[in-house]
């Protein structure tokens, strides 16, 4: 089957700029032009037919002429006729063998954005599943959005909601950014390296967590060719290069493997494999190796019949071959979060090369290689495609719940760009059930993995039955056992370590609503000081109210305190707003002035407004201490210690986010404080320590301890809750009179 009509075939002539349809005649006119690419999808309905009944087929064929006719005239930059793209992202589909209604969507996937065809003209024709899946694939082409990144936020967003309720949103989005990034050499240099930026980023981490590894693979090598064009050519004629000289070393290794595992009646299907261009530069990168250091270029992977052949096939392959120390590891056993199972082991091969071996059946080896989309590829599978299908809906509806509880599209993206991260721990609960989560991730993740709300509740954890930092991160095989209290709330310092976006949206969450009376008060507070230094009466007229509601998006003036209060907006920058709106009413100009922190009276604090204000823990500032303020995004105020050194740092990054700020006159509460002594190693020196503590009338709350090699000298570390400065001065005296105190000082950090 080839295009109905002759035009569709040409590269057409677009309703543009004279300019343009004269250079199309003229490269028409010379001698050196290409014969016309047609555009075929003869190929592409035969494979069709191989599964898709007769009337499935019909609707496909009637799709495809509707997105014929819609892109006529439509070219690509390289000049070809759009409609090959459409044919390029069908065909990929259905090499997954998805059903009608994917193909259906796969080639009308862009006439609503391109062609301004309308989603109820798409329902009324090929009916409502089609045209939800185009309208998820859609961009968001009527908003005005400020920023590009803040486009591409929301775009994403709309597309990931869209695949949360139906997988193959994404399946064909990914079939359309590979056929993209396959054809990305007519594009600027600038356009490619952001497209492949995007791809790496975002398209190849969510192939990953779906299973895809060979879209997941080729769209790294992809990206990586246009990123760094350069290193991908001379890596790519290393590894050609390399492919001669090892030729033998490869050849003798399969021989062995296939005849060791024909002696011990193993059938077993056994072939090499090269490791992907990113994956070499990859590991150079990482481990800062040469070309010729990066022995493993080469792996073999063994596909056998059942389950149990895996680990007999694991064992001849060790007597033929010593393995690794610390070089196995079973997937079968602990899957990945996609699903990938297979057993992983390095061996020292001939001439002593380590050689990677992976080990599976041949479901596993389906799963492996198509992922999510082996549930159409493979419909008559057994049941552990029907748990990777239950294990991936689980994670999109994971991103429903991110969803609910995210403010805006860039905060979504953050959240799930975290999950997406291919690395996993696997931990365990003291009951023994197995959770995955991102390398890196902390006790909180494991408590917001849990449920909300136990990550909200969490006051301690047991890693391995002894007590951990909450901020400790976990690592594989770990047992944790999470300690709650109901009157317990989250910490907006957890945001500083949380991995997992899950825990990241919830915490934020907690703070915005939870805590709303806390956040408005200080909102309300640090905009009264901003409007003061501008000589504007914090109370407001009800105009002035109604216009700064409206060009600032917030439904209330509590709402808009409140985003001040988390810090997700300037104090004054919303009053030098109201400070243009109210001149604006009065008929003059607005005025130059700008507010600086210096500008402003210091905000007052009593240590008792609860999260919306924070004590750094840093350096912990005490009342008596000259103390400085920083704005947060979602954490509201910061308080440090005006010659802390973190505090300094961050200053020099953000100095409009900073603002004066000072202690109230009565404190009717303690404030934590380190400090650090020297003493001598004798018995009875720490009871003695805190005993004067005791009675110098400050509490202790935590005690650390360092010896020197020589056992000599001890160096405690104490965090003590005191009133103030002069209370600490007058312990710090007392401590230095006990016997065997060497030195006492206060810790910074």
């Amino acid at each position: 089957m080839t295009l109905n009509t002759p035009e569709a075939s040409l590269p057409g002539t677009p309703a543009t700029s004279p300019s343009r349809a004269a250079r199309a005649a003229a490269r028409q006119e010379a001698p050196a032009t290409p014969p016309p690419v047609v555009a075929s999808v003869t190929h592409l309905v035969a494979r069709l037919s191989e599964y898709l009944t007769p009337s499935e087929l019909k609707k496909v064929k009637e799709a495809y002429r509707f997105s014929d006719e819609m892109h006529l005239g439509q070219v690509r930059k390289s000049g070809e006729p759009y409609i090959i793209h459409p044919i390029a992202v069908a065909e990929i589909c259905a090499e997954w063998k998805l059903d009608a209604q994917a193909i259906m969507a796969a080639f009308l996937h862009d006439v609503m954005e391109d062609q301004d065809v309308k989603k109820e003209e798409l329902i009324e024709r090929f009916g409502a599943p089609v045209a939800n899946l185009v309208d998820g694939l859609s961009k968001l082409e009527k908003i005005e959005f400020q920023t590009l990144i803040e486009a591409q936020a929301e775009n994403f967003r709309k597309m990931l909601l869209a695949m949360a309720s139906d997988v193959r949103v994404i399946l064909i989005k990914l079939a359309d950014r590979l056929h993209n990034m396959r054809t990305l050499d007519h594009m600027a240099p600038a356009k490619k390296r952001r497209i492949a930026a995007e791809t790496m980023e975002v398209y190849v981490p969510i192939a990953h967590r779906l299973g895809l590894n060979n879209i997941y693979r080729e769209l790294q090598d992809l990206s990586f060719s246009h990123l760094h064009p350069m290193r991908y050519q001379v890596l790519g004629k290393a590894v050609k290069a390399a492919r001669g000289n090892r030729r033998e070393v490869v050849k003798k290794i399969l021989e062995s493997v296939k005849s060791t595992l024909a002696a011990a009646n193993l059938p077993a299907e056994v072939y090499g494999r090269e490791k992907t261009l990113y994956g070499i530069y990859k590991k150079m990168r990482n481990k800062h190796l040469s070309f010729s250091q990066v022995l493993d270029v080469y792996g073999f992977r063994v596909v056998v019949d059942d389950f149990a052949q895996c680990y007999v096939a694991l064992g001849t392959l060790h007597g033929l071959y010593k393995p690794m120390p610390g070089k196995f590891k079973d997937y079968i056993a602990i899957r990945k979060l996609n699903g990938y199972q297979s057993l992983h082991t390095t061996l020292i091969g001939p001439y002593g090369t380590p050689v990677e071996f992976q080990i599976r059946t041949q479901e596993m080896h389906r799963t492996a290689e198509s992922g999510v989309a082996a549930h159409w590829l493979y419909k008559n599978g057994e049941s552990n495609l029907s748990e990777l299908q239950q294990r991936t809906h689980s994670w999109l509806q994971s991103l429903l719940d991110i969803q609910q509880q995210t403010g805006d599209s860039a905060e979504f993206l953050e959240h799930v760009k975290v999950d997406l991260f291919p690395d996993s721990v696997y931990v365990f609960t003291p009951k023994s059930k197995i959770i995955a989560l991102p390398r890196g991730a902390t006790a909180i993740d494991f408590a917001y993995s849990i449920h909300t709300g136990i990550g909200d509740h969490t006051v301690a954890v047991k890693i391995n039955n002894e007590v951990q930092p909450l901020r400790t991160e976990l690592r594989n095989g770990d047992i944790v056992e999470i300690v709650t209290d109901s009157t317990s709330r989250p910490s907006p310092t957890w945001l500083s370590f949380v991995r997992t976006g899950k825990a990241r949206s919830a915490i934020r969450h907690h703070l915005r609503t939870v805590n709303l009376n806390e956040s408005v008060e200080l909102g309300q507070d640090l905009l009264a000081q901003a409007l003061r230094a501008l000589n504007i009466k914090p109370e407001l007229p009800p105009a002035t109210v109604e216009k700064l509601l409206n060009e600032s998006s917030a439904r209330s003036m509590d709402e808009l305190y409140a985003e001040i209060g988390i810090g997700n907006r300037m104090a004054a920058l919303v009053a030098r707003h109201i400070f243009g709106l109210v001149d604006e009413e009065s008929g003059t100009l607005p005025s130059e002035h700008h507010l600086t922190p210096s500008e402003l009276d210091p905000v007052t604090i009593y240590g008792s407004e609860g999260v919306s204000v924070q004590l750094a823990p840093c350096c912990l500032p005490i009342p008596g201490d000259q103390i400085t303020g920083q704005l947060r995004r979602d954490q509201g105020l910061v308080v440090h210690t005006s010659d802390c050194s973190s505090g300094k740092r961050l200053r020099m990054k953000e100095p409009d986010r900073w603002i004066a700020v000072q202690w109230g006159a009565e404190l009717n509460r303690r404030f934590d404080c380190r400090i650090r002594l020297l003493i001598n190693n004798e018995k009875g020196i720490l009871a003695r320590v805190a005993a004067e503590i005791g009675e110098s009338d400050a509490n202790i709350t935590y005690v650390g301890m360092d010896e020197d090699d020589e056992h000599v000298m001890i160096q405690l570390r104490f965090t003590i809750q005191v009133k103030d400065r002069v209370h600490l001065a007058h312990l710090i005296r007392n401590l230095r009179q006990v016997t065997g105190v060497n030195r006492v000082e206060r810790e910074r950090a």
